[in-house]
Order: structure tokens, then C-alpha cells, then sequence
């Protein structure tokens, strides 16, 4: 979940047997918070996982604070307080630029999905959660820049780290029309949602269903604590002190549960790595997702392919469909937001989660999976890694102009006029 990199240096050989710890010889140690607690050993094993699932715990009751201070600062008023989002193009620019400021793609969600339970229009939500997309490509394009002396290395960590960014934003070139002209995301979450919540979608939904009335009483009781120890806090101010400790915990949660996955799944999501690198473009997207979803940091994942592509050990054509895998992967913390809440606002926090989830698969499967279409984030990357390569001022305006000057311009434009 976290977008913190670590660096490595993992040869494209098949891996050393995995440490006791999950890691492999080939990886630097990677050191658990429990760790300065003095634990070593199987009490420090079984620490790491309790934490993990403490954090899973905290991360969901963390939405379901954002969505009920949400709900009490906006009093039934969500849409108006968003107004200057309402243009999706700027809503769009919100989701880049709060993600690239956060260097989070699942804090974005995570709070989209809160904020969504919370009353905020569905509408304005799916150009934030697609402007996240973008903004979590920002992360390994800047550890790319931390090759930039040697000109070769450099064109193919620029390059690598670009397709991720030109995948995803030809994405949103064609789905985000499709959205404005058919509603495509919001029809089809909406369907999937109702399928998936209540009653009426059959066995399957009540399943589901349950399952999420089940973790919302179990998070409540820490919500409704934070909520009465808060409500001393005057109108609309008792909401916004709720919304800032909810993204403050989701953002310190997340932070922590990544360094605990790390030191758990790094090494066998680098096995997972070299088991599927190089076998095909099906075999480098399922990697991509499974190790996404070992780590439960997108950024991670992608970050960990740009020193190898650097060095020559993979190609830019092996890396291209490892990122497109990261995209799904990553889905799965809104998914697991979602189960935040029960009842009636359950429907809609799902159905926020499944638009993430419906936008990338629907994005590998137009882009990726068609052959014109599939070469244009390769041509693009490369000609983008060329001439950065030779002048190392197009690398800076890429990064300050697509994920900050043009963002930041728009909605001051917009709010401006």
C-alpha cells in the first residue's frame, strides 16, 4: 500500500533460496518497526503478522471515519462543497495531484471510497480515481532519475518508468470520454455493486454482504470512540477534525503496513518476479498483479523493475506488461476499504472500489490485449527515454509538468473563472 521505494539490485537469475524472513540473498535486509522492540525470531514473525492485520483493521476504520466526518461537515450538502470539482476534468487533476503529493495511489482511493460513502456524487469520484492512476506512475519515474549520469542506463530506467505513465494516461484518454458520453464505469460498478451488496444479488451477494456488516460493527465501536471524543468540536468543524484524523491515520497506517509487507512478501514477491519475467506479456501482467497484491504498493512493484531495466537485465517490451499487472493489483486496498461500511452506504463505497478495479481491467484489456494500441505506450516510452537521454531538462519537464504545472494550472483556472 505504501509508495515508499526500496531499491534493489536483483539479478535476472533464478533466486536464491528465500531467508527465514521471506527474503532472498540477493535483496538488502529489510528491517521491521518490531524489530527495535528487541523481537527476533518467530516472535518477531508472528508480530509482523499481527501488525499486518492490525493495519488492515486501522485502515478500514479509517474510511469509515472519513465517510461519517464526511457525512457530519457536509450535512447532506457533499455535491455543493465539491462544485469546483464538478467539472471532471479538474476532478481528474485533484486525484493526480493528490496522489503525486502523497505518493499513494490507495490513500487516494481509500479516502475516495470514505468520501463517496460519505454522500460525494459518484460522478465526481470516477475522475479522481482515475486521475490516482496517473499519479501513482510519479513514484518510479523518479527513481528512474536517480540514474541519470550514466546515458544509457538512464534511457532504459527513463523509458521503463515511462510506459507505466504513457499506459495510463492513454487510458484515460479513451476511457474518461466514454465515461462523459456513456457512463460506462458508473453503469457498470453500479451493476457489479448491486450484484455484490444486499439481498437481491442471490447467494453470492448475501455472502458478501454479511461479511461487510460484519467488519463494520467490528470497526465501529473505534469510529463512534474517535467520533464521541471529537463531538465537543462545534458544526461543521466536528466533521473536517474527523475527515483530517481519518487520512492522517490512512496515511500513517499505510506507511507502516507497507514496511511490514515488505519485510514479509518482498522476497517471495522477487521470486514471483523472476518466475514470470520474460515468459510472455499473460505471464508478466499476472506477475505484475500477484506481487502488487503481495506487497500492496503499486509503487513498489513498478520501482523495484527500474534499476533491472536500467541495467540491461530486462527489456522495456518484458517491463511494459509486469506495470500493466501493477494496475490491477493495486486495486485490491480500495476493495478492501470498501468493507468499511454496512447497510445502504455499503452499495456505494463497493460500487467506488469497483470503478478502480473495472477501469484498469477494462484498460488492459483495450489497450494491452489490442495490437495497434498495445505498441503506442512503447513507441511513446522510448522516443520520451531518447530524448531525455540527451538532454536531461525534457526528463524535469516531464515529471513538473505532467504531474504538477498542468494539474495545479487547471484547477486554478477553473476555480479563478
Amino acid at each position: 500500500m505504501t509508495d515508499v521505494i526500496t531499491r534493489t539490485s536483483v539479478e535476472p537469475t533464478n533466486p536464491e533460496p528465500a531467508t527465514t524472513s521471506g527474503q532472498t540473498p540477493s535483496t538488502p535486509r529489510l528491517v521491521s518497526p518490531f524489530e527495535r522492540l528487541g523481537l527476533r525470531g518467530r516472535a518477531l514473525q508472528t508480530a509482523n503478522w499481527v501488525g499486518v492485520v492490525a493495519g488492515v483493521y486501522l485502515l478500514v476504520t479509517a474510511v469509515n471515519l472519513i465517510g461519517s466526518g464526511f457525512k457530519t461537515a457536509t450535512g447532506g450538502s457533499a455535491e455543493t462543497l465539491f462544485a469546483f470539482a464538478s467539472n471532471p476534468f479538474v476532478a481528474l487533476m485533484v486525484g493526480i495531484l493528490v496522489t503525486a503529493a502523497t505518493q499513494s495511489s490507495s490513500t487516494t482511493t481509500s479516502v475516495t471510497v470514505g468520501l463517496v460513502a460519505g454522500g460525494l456524487p459518484i460522478e465526481i469520484a470516477i475522475p479522481m480515481l482515475l486521475g490516482a492512476n496517473i499519479g501513482t506512475t510519479l513514484t518510479n519515474t523518479l527513481v528512474s532519475l536517480g540514474m541519470a549520469r550514466d546515458r544509457v542506463s538512464f534511457r532504459r530506467a527513463f523509458s521503463a518508468a515511462t510506459v507505466h505513465d504513457f499506459f495510463n494516461l492513454i487510458a484515460v484518454a479513451i476511457f474518461l470520454p466514454l465515461e462523459l458520453a456513456f457512463g460506462l464505469l458508473q453503469r457498470s460498478s453500479a451493476w457489479l455493486a448491486h450484484q455484490t451488496s444486499g439481498s437481491d444479488g442471490g447467494v453470492f451477494a448475501s455472502v458478501l454482504g454479511g461479511l461487510g456488516d460484519v467488519i463494520a460493527a467490528g470497526t465501529k465501536p473505534l469510529s463512534d470512540a474517535v467520533k464521541h471524543g471529537t463531538e465537543l468540536i462545534p458544526g461543521v468543524w466536528h466533521g473536517i477534525v474527523m475527515i483530517v484524523l481519518g487520512v492522517a491515520l490512512i496515511l500513517a497506517v499505510i506507511n507502516v503496513l507497507g514496511k511490514l509487507l515488505k519485510v514479509l512478501m518482498v522476497g517471495r514477491a522477487a521470486g514471483v518476479l523472476h518466475a514470470a519475467i520474460g515468459r510472455g506479456p499473460l505471464s508478466g501482467v499476472a506477475s505484475g498483479a500477484a506481487m502488487t497484491v503481495m506487497v500492496q504498493s503499486s509503487s513498489t512493484t513498478t520501482s523495484l523493475m527500474i534499476p533491472l531495466a536500467g541495467s540491461g537485465a530486462f527489456s522495456l517490451r518484458q517491463v511494459y506488461p509486469f506495470t500493466v499487472g501493477a494496475n490491477i493489483g493495486t486495486t485490491v486496498t480500495a476493495l478492501i476499504a470498501a468493507f468499511a461500511f454496512g447497510g445502504p452506504e455499503a452499495e456505494v463505497a463497493r460500487q467506488a472500489a469497483y470503478v478502480h478495479l473495472l477501469f484498469n481491467v477494462y484498460a488492459a484489456l483495450v489497450i494491452f490485449c489490442v495490437p495497434g494500441v498495445r505498441e503506442l505506450p512503447l513507441r511513446a516510452a522510448t522516443w520520451l527515454g531518447n530524448v531525455a537521454s540527451k538532454n536531461k531538462a525534457w526528463a524535469a519537464a516531464w515529471v513538473l509538468g505532467v504531474f504538477v504545472m498542468v494539474p495545479a494550472l487547471l484547477i486554478a483556472a477553473t476555480v479563478i473563472w
